[in-house]
């Protein structure tokens, strides 16, 4: 394994936040588009969209804390974002989920990619970055389908 300096263990730690910015502000979008909805879609919507996006924060949270507590490194709080104003309309809100975790889901799959987890040689780091984007996977597919139902 070769050197890896603290300056590039932070920079990947600060990479992993805004993934994680990214899946926070999807959550807003989908609770901002759960009140709008009625309850059936509501109720699909939380159980197909919500759910594993609550899922993949939490995952990408821990990751990330578990990381900087085996290497010493500093760490912020994840702020929730705020959903946005109403007349977004449930189908905007859910456009800016989709836009958010395919953002998150890029920005994982670039560092992925970069080789930067294989070269700091933490396996938990690398599984961890693996599931986040399982569970982000088909996010974008699922919610053009709900999109597509809505009201009917």
């Amino acid at each position: 394994m070769a050197y890896v300096s603290s300056e590039a263990r932070q920079e990947l730690l600060d990479t992993i936040a805004e993934a994680t910015d990214e899946m926070g502000a999807a959550i807003a979008a989908l609770g901002g588009a759960y009140e709008l909805m009625d309850d059936a879609s509501a109720d699909r919507m939380e159980e197909q969209l919500f759910r594993p996006t609550q899922a993949a924060y939490g995952r990408a949270k821990r990751t990330y804390s578990g990381f900087a507590e085996r290497f010493g490194l500093v760490t912020r709080e994840f702020e929730a974002a705020g959903e946005g104003l109403p007349s977004t309309g449930a189908q905007g809100f859910l456009e800016e989920a989709v836009e958010a975790v395919a953002s998150a889901d890029t920005i994982l799959a670039e560092l992925q990619d970069s080789m930067r987890p294989v070269e700091v040689g933490d396996a938990e780091l690398r599984a961890g970055l693996a599931e986040v984007r399982e569970l982000l996977g088909d996010l974008r597919a699922r919610a053009r389908e709900l999109v597509r139902t809505l009201g009917r």
